[in-house]
């Protein structure tokens, strides 16, 4: 059956098998990635975090502006022609280039501002990863547009086990902070030629401009969209780098590294997938429509008890993975794990609204979370960093509920249907923080392996009973996703 030129069947065959290979592949690479962090974590310091925290947020910042929203304005188009490409790769040149350069000549100032000399080295040697946007951005483009996501998956889990080789060795050989550097470095860099490889993207670029004014208006939005996402998600470590040590910045780092591990690693490549695939679906709204509803159920239903059973069991937990050295992530990370499901599903509506061609949507959304979460941060911070953990659980219900207001109407959903996709797994969710909570008072176990193993039984046993019992319907629809049904 075909609706508006598309082959529903075989669509929907493509899309599963995106999925498949993006968030598969995205899996199976942070599992390698997370078995060498944690190791890592045992080996550093606290304060090697902090200190890479501090000039992560700089590296963070200037790759927003790196050039993969033009790259999305060509994945959103329904044609593009091979001028189209050689231009998007010299406009990606010419912005890294200039990004890389700003970055290396502000990393004396930052290393100032943050009273850490140590920092402008690392800014200047991470200005490298800047360097291989372009590649990265054109081999992503023309893959996406294909929808292949299985030689980006092939790509990606060949780098993140170099990554995790080098970050292992080099915390081995004691290199300290700049284990953190030399890392990412590896990995940015043989991804880069890995994925031109891939798409066979090899081509010379073009600095004529003429006509790519709707590419850079799209790929402006995003970007700009993505500057306030970093003002409303980064400004905690400005301030916080402001007002506690190194050492009190990675506690507070590390706690959120593992709070937001499911929206940070596992819903990217899964909007990635929704966007291209919405983008060919946004002539039919209807579609539309039940496919984000269905991507919200789905997604929600894995990460309530992935984050609210980081909170509940967040003492054994960091005891098991980290050690002693990290308890003072806890009390942080039991107050995030409540907070991120908030998160997940507000990044879960810019894909959807981008993909009917209203990036202005994501943009506004976006500013409003870059004014509400750095004022939260400046309230918190005078409470400690305790604060600025209460900070994320203030705010952020706010701006998910504003987003899905100003959204759902260009998507297509109903404010019922939205509540209606998302109240009964937060019901399942709440019921099982509540009985692993009491669990945990009542077991009183010393040995933290054997704690944790029970609670994430339980934990596990509740959720999926409450959701038998009062939402069936649930389980029935992911396990069809699952079964491609």
């Amino acid at each position: 059956m075909a609706a508006n030129g598309i082959d529903t069947q075989g669509f929907r065959a493509l899309v599963r098998k995106a999925v498949i290979w993006r968030s598969g592949s995205q899996i199976v690479g942070q599992l390698i990635s997370w078995v060498s962090t944690f190791l890592v974590l045992r080996i550093l310091d606290p304060a090697d975090y902090g200190l890479y925290a501090m000039a992560a947020v700089v590296l963070t910042l200037l790759g927003l502006l790196n050039g993969y929203g033009l790259a999305s304005a060509l994945v959103q188009r329904e044609e593009v022609s091979e001028r189209d490409l050689r231009q998007l790769f010299g406009m990606l040149l010419v912005v890294n280039g200039a990004l890389a350069a700003i970055q290396f000549l502000a990393a004396p100032f930052v290393a100032s501002f943050y009273e850490q000399p140590q920092v402008a080295d690392l800014l200047r040697v991470l200005a490298l990863v800047l360097l291989t946007n372009p590649f990265l951005a054109l081999g992503y483009a023309i893959l996406a547009r294909a929808m292949d996501f299985k030689k980006q998956a092939q790509v990606n889990l060949a780098t993140s086990l170099l990554g995790a080789v080098v970050a292992l060795a080099g915390a081995l050989a004691s290199w300290g902070v700049w284990t953190l550097v030399a890392a990412p470095i590896s990995v940015f860099v043989t991804r880069a030629f890995a994925m031109m490889v891939a798409a066979r993207a090899f081509m010379w670029p073009s600095f004529d401009f003429r006509g790519t004014g709707a590419m850079a208006g799209f790929g402006g939005a995003v970007a700009l969209s993505s500057i306030f996402y970093f003002l409303q998600t980064q400004s905690d470590v400005v301030i916080a780098g402001r007002n506690f040590d190194a050492a009190t910045v990675g506690l507070y780092t590390t706690a959120l590294f593992l709070a937001q591990i499911f929206v940070n690693k596992i819903v990217p490549p899964l909007n990635e997938v929704a966007f291209t695939a919405l983008s060919r679906m946004q002539a039919d709204r209807e579609a539309l429509a039940r496919g984000f509803l269905v991507s919200v159920r789905g997604i929600m239903l894995l990460a309530v008890p992935f984050c609210l059973g980081l909170a509940v069991t967040a003492e054994p937990l960091v005891h098991v993975l980290l050690g002693e050295k990290w308890l003072g992530t806890v009390p942080l990370l039991r107050t995030l794990g409540f907070a991120i499901p908030w998160m997940v599903l507000q990044v879960l509506f810019a894909p959807a609204t981008n993909a009917v061609g209203r990036p202005g949507i994501a943009l506004r959304n976006a500013a409003l979370g870059a004014l509400l979460m750095p004022l939260a941060f400046i309230v918190g911070v005078k409470w400690g960093i305790a604060g600025m953990a209460w900070a994320w659980l203030a705010a952020y219900p706010i701006i998910a509920i504003i987003t899905a207001a100003t959204s759902i109407r260009a998507i297509g959903v109903s404010a019922s249907q939205l509540v209606a996709a998302v109240i009964p797994i937060a019901l399942a969710g709440a019921a099982m923080s509540a009985i692993v909570s009491l669990a945990d008072g009542a077991l009183a176990l010393e040995d933290s392996a054997a704690r944790l193993a029970i609670l994430v039984t339980v934990g596990a046993f509740v959720y999926s009973a409450w959701l038998f019992t009062f939402a069936r319907d649930r389980l029935q629809e992911f396990l069809a996703l699952v079964r491609n049904r």
